[in-house]
Order: C-alpha cells, then sequence, then structure tokens
C-alpha cells in the first residue's frame, strides 16, 4: 500500500545539511499503531544518544501514531509520556490523526470514511471488546466512541504541529507544495500531499523529512528524506539521527534494533 519507490542506501550520510551545533535531532516515521517496534526503535535511541555524548536532544514524530496496527491507544500513551524523558518532544499531525479528530465529533460519515482508511484498528484498540464492537451499529459507535477515548489523548493529538524546521531541516507529515513558500504551505499539502511531492526532484530550500508515502527502506533523495517504512506490516520502523552535518537512521523490529 502507497509504496512509491526503492529507496536508496541506508547507510550514515553526510550532507551539506545541517542542524544548529550542540542539537541532536531524532525524527520517527509513521508508527501506525505497532507500539511493539516504537519500544524496541526508543531504546535503541536511548541508547544511541547515549553514546554520542551530550547535547540538547529534540525528539520528531511525524504523525500517523495510529491506525492499521493493534495498538493505537498504546502509542498514543506512550508518546505522551515522552516529554518527562525527553522534554523537547514534538509531534506533527497526520492525515491519520486529522481524520481520527474529526470522527470524534459524532458524525458518522467521518466515522465511516475513518474506519475505512484504517481506523477500525484504532476504534478496537480503546473500545477493548471486539464482541460489543462487531454488534455496534456506526451510529452507535459515533456516539460512543469520543466517550472512552481519554481527552488527554485528544489534546495531544490536537495540539500537534503542521511543520518544524530546524536548521536545514524541515519536518513535515507528507510533504510540501512545490514551489509554494514553506510559510504559505497548505495543512492539506503538509498533511496528504503524495505524488507531485515525491515527483518533483527542485530545491525546497531545506531538505525535507517527512513520513506518509511507504518506501522499503529510508528514501533519500537530494531534497527530501522518507523515512515511513510501512511498520504496520513490514515489522520495522525507522527513525532519521541528526547532528550537525552528520545523518544515521536506527531500525526497530519485534525482535531486534539495529543501526545501519
Amino acid at each position: 500500500m502507497f509504496w512509491k519507490r526503492t529507496s536508496k542506501s541506508d547507510e550514515t550520510a553526510r550532507s551539506s545539511f545541517s542542524v544548529p551545533e550542540g542539537q541532536r535531532v531524532y525524527a520517527i516515521g509513521d508508527i501506525h499503531g505497532r507500539d511493539d517496534l516504537f519500544v524496541e526503535l526508543l531504546d535503541q535511541i536511548r541508547a544511541d544518544n547515549a553514546n554520542r555524548g551530550p547535547a540538547r536532544v529534540t525528539l520528531i514524530l511525524l504523525g500517523d501514531l495510529i491506525d492499521r496496527g493493534p495498538e493505537s491507544a498504546e502509542v498514543v500513551e506512550r508518546a505522551m509520556s515522552l516529554r518527562h524523558e525527553f522534554p523537547d518532544t514534538r509531534l506533527l499531525i497526520g492525515n491519520h490523526e486529522e481524520c481520527f479528530l474529526a470522527a470524534l465529533t459524532r458524525d458518522v460519515r467521518r466515522l465511516r470514511y475513518f474506519m475505512r482508511i484504517g481506523g477500525d484498528a484504532t476504534v478496537r484498540s480503546y473500545w477493548k471488546d471486539d464482541a460489543s464492537l462487531a454488534a455496534a451499529s456506526f451510529e452507535e459507535v459515533a456516539e460512543r466512541l469520543p466517550e472512552i477515548v481519554p481527552a488527554e489523548h485528544v489534546k495531544f493529538l490536537g495540539d500537534g504541529e503542521d511543520m518544524i524546521e530546524i536548521g536545514d531541516y524541515a519536518f513535515v507529515h507528507a510533504g510540501i507544495r512545490p514551489g509554494v513558500p514553506l510559510e504559505k504551505q497548505s495543512l492539506a499539502d503538509l498533511r496528504w500531499i503524495r505524488d507531485e511531492f515525491l515527483d518533483d526532484m527542485s530545491n525546497h530550500g531545506k531538505m525535507i523529512v517527512h513520513g506518509h508515502s511507504i518506501t522499503d527502506r529510508p528514501d533519500e533523495q537530494g531534497n527530501r528524506i522518507g523515512i515511513d517504512i510501512g511498520a504496520f506490516q513490514s515489522g520495522s520502523l525507522a527513525a532519521l539521527g541528526l547532528e550537525r552535518e552528520d545523518r544515521w537512521f536506527l531500525f526497530g523490529t519485534a525482535s531486534v534494533v539495529k543501526a545501519a
């Protein structure tokens, strides 16, 4: 689903793009309800961060924490807790968060669409009773769902950002509209764009780091880096590390975590 192209090598790379001196950034790709992979990858980030010495650490979640995988509620809870350990943890709103928040308005039409794009897994993770969920009508689910999703989860997801700029990098969920200045990008493009962005090789002014479009390995191009490697079905979750002009990748799987 949504695989775009074969990615380039995932070995440690250098570029002319950099983050400010003294800052270290870890950007995590689309988790999609795979809390097991999230746990493993966070352990690897902790170890990697400790090995690299002191720095001001920023942790960025690129959006789509939820849907498709079985543990969306658990992923959101874990993401919320990260600020105790990494105070500068930042969340981007993905298209799946956008649809989830819309589904919590008791609008049956929006709920139907949300469940059609993988939100059924998110509903199950909060509902906690597959039998009663299977017996419920869309109208019943639309009415009850806002009552069983914790208010703090809703606030956390709703307070997410749409773009984060650090040094020569800009982090977004889906991508940007080529030719449009970063400050004028629309929310729809930042959360949903695909081919127009992926197929464009022009200079965007900054290196764009994004998720949303799946590749088998991180997709490094001259103007963007995609790190959605389909965690919900590939069993692998990627993170991009940045410090000064260095960049590297970390990978988490259900059984082993390794750094490339």
